[in-house]
C-alpha cells in the first residue's frame, strides 16, 4: 500500500512526460566514474537542439583563375614557340633584333601583372618558369652554339655581308698602298740578304757561329669584314748565335755592328726597347719585361727597326741567363727551347711583315678590287 502511494507520488502531474527508467537504468547506459559528478542531464521537456550547419567561407573556396593569368601563360608559351622556331630556322640575328626584345619585354610585363593578381598568381608563376627557360638570352645562346658547332653561318648573313666577307684587302688600309709597298717576295728576299750580311759581319768580328730556328710562317690576315683577305703576315726563320753574349760592352758592340748593316740596307736606325733613356716606356714596365730597368743587369735586350712606309720590321734580341736573378727567366727559356729548339741564350734575329701580298696573287687582287668600289 505504501509502495503504491509512493509510486503515485512520483508520477503525479507527469502527464505527457516520458516514462521513468526501469530500476537499474537502461541496458547499456553510460555510467560516470565514481567520485565524479555527472553532468546535468537536459530537461526532458527541453526543445531538441538542431545540429550545426557547416558553412564554407570565401577563403575556403577555390577561386578560378582570371583572364590575366591565362593571357600571361598563353603569351609565354607562344613566345617560347616563336623563339624555338627561329632557333631551328637558323635565325640567330633575328633573335637579337629589336622586335624580339620588345616582344619579350611585353611578355615579361604581362607575367609580372599576373603575379600581382590573386586569381592569376598560379598561372603567372607557371608562365614565369616558361619564360625563364625560353627567352632571348637562353635560346639565342643555343642558336649561337649550334651555329658555331656546325660552322654554318650562311643563314644569318645578308647578301651585303657575304659580299664584304670576300673583300681581298684589309679594312682601313688603302689597297693602292698595299699594291705600292713591298710584296711578300720582296720582304722575303730582303730579309734573307739582311740576315746574311749581319751573320757575316758578326762572324768576322767576333767569331760567332749560327743556327737557323724554325721555318718561315705565313698567317692569313683578316679583312675586317668577317672574312680573310688575300694578304698575309710573314714571319721569317730566326737566326741565333750558338754562343752566349753576356758582357755588357760586347752587347753594345754587337748592336753597333747590326745598326751599321741595317742602315746600309735601307732601314732606319736601331731603336732599343729595353733602354729607359730612349725607349719612352715606363721604367716599371721595362723592369717587368726585361728583368731590370738597368741594361747592365737585364736578362733581355730587344732592339728594333723598320723600313717604313714598307712593311718589313726587324728585331734583334739578346738573351742572357747570367742576369737571371730568380730562375724564372731560365725556366721560360728552357720551355721555349723545348718548343722550338732554339739556343737558351745568345743573339736572335727575326723579320716580321704584316699585310703583304704575294706577286703571284697581285693580278687576282686587282681584279677582285673592281667589285668593291669605295671599300677601304
Amino acid at each position: 500500500m505504501d509502495h503504491e502511494k509512493q509510486r503515485a507520488r512520483y508520477i503525479a502531474g507527469t502527464e505527457g512526460a516520458p516514462p521513468v527508467p526501469p530500476p537499474g537504468g537502461y541496458r547499456g547506459a553510460r555510467r560516470h566514474a565514481s567520485g565524479t559528478a555527472p553532468a546535468s542531464a537536459p530537461s526532458p521537456l527541453a526543445a531538441p537542439v538542431a545540429a550545426p550547419i557547416e558553412t564554407t567561407t570565401p577563403a575556403d573556396q577555390k577561386t578560378p583563375a582570371n583572364a590575366l593569368g591565362w593571357i600571361a601563360l598563353a603569351a609565354s608559351i607562344l613566345f617560347a614557340l616563336v623563339l624555338l622556331g627561329t632557333l631551328f630556322a637558323g635565325g640567330t640575328d633575328i633573335l637579337y633584333g629589336v622586335t624580339m626584345l620588345t616582344v619579350q619585354l611585353v611578355v615579361a610585363a604581362t607575367i609580372v601583372a599576373a603575379l600581382f593578381s590573386a586569381r592569376g598568381r598560379t598561372l603567372g608563376a607557371i608562365a614565369l618558369v616558361v619564360a625563364a627557360l625560353f627567352n632571348v638570352a637562353t635560346v639565342g645562346g643555343m642558336s649561337a652554339l649550334q651555329t658555331s658547332a656546325s660552322g654554318n653561318y650562311e643563314g644569318t648573313k645578308s647578301a651585303a655581308q657575304k659580299h664584304a666577307e670576300a673583300y681581298p684587302g684589309i679594312k682601313g688600309t688603302d689597297p693602292q698602298q698595299t699594291l705600292a709597298q713591298q710584296s711578300l717576295d720582296d720582304v722575303r728576299a730582303q730579309s734573307e740578304t739582311l740576315f746574311a750580311d749581319i751573320r757575316a759581319r758578326l762572324t768576322e768580328e767576333f767569331g760567332y757561329t749560327w743556327t737557323q730556328v724554325g721555318d718561315e710562317d705565313l698567317r692569313p690576315e683578316r679583312n675586317g669584314y668577317g672574312g680573310e683577305s688575300m694578304l698575309v703576315e710573314y714571319t721569317s726563320p730566326s737566326w741565333a748565335t750558338e754562343q752566349p753574349i753576356q758582357d755588357y760592352d760586347r752587347k753594345l758592340e754587337v748592336m753597333a755592328v747590326i745598326d751599321d748593316v741595317v742602315l746600309q740596307s735601307g732601314l732606319w736606325e736601331l731603336y732599343s726597347f729595353n733602354d729607359p733613356t730612349n725607349s719612352g716606356i715606363d721604367q716599371g714596365m721595362i723592369a717587368k719585361l726585361y728583368g731590370s730597368d738597368d741594361p747592365r743587369t737585364q736578362h733581355t735586350w730587344e732592339y728594333y727597326t723598320e723600313n717604313y712606309p714598307d712593311p718589313l720590321r726587324f728585331y734583334a734580341n739578346v738573351y742572357d741567363l747570367s742576369q737571371d736573378h730568380d730562375g724564372g727567366f731560365r725556366a721560360a727559356r728552357e720551355a721555349q727551347n723545348a718548343r722550338t729548339g732554339e739556343p737558351l741564350e745568345g743573339l736572335q734575329l727575326v723579320v716580321i711583315a704584316s699585310g703583304v701580298l704575294s706577286e703571284a696573287d697581285r693580278a687576282e687582287f686587282e681584279t677582285k678590287l673592281q667589285d668593291y668600289p669605295g671599300f677601304e
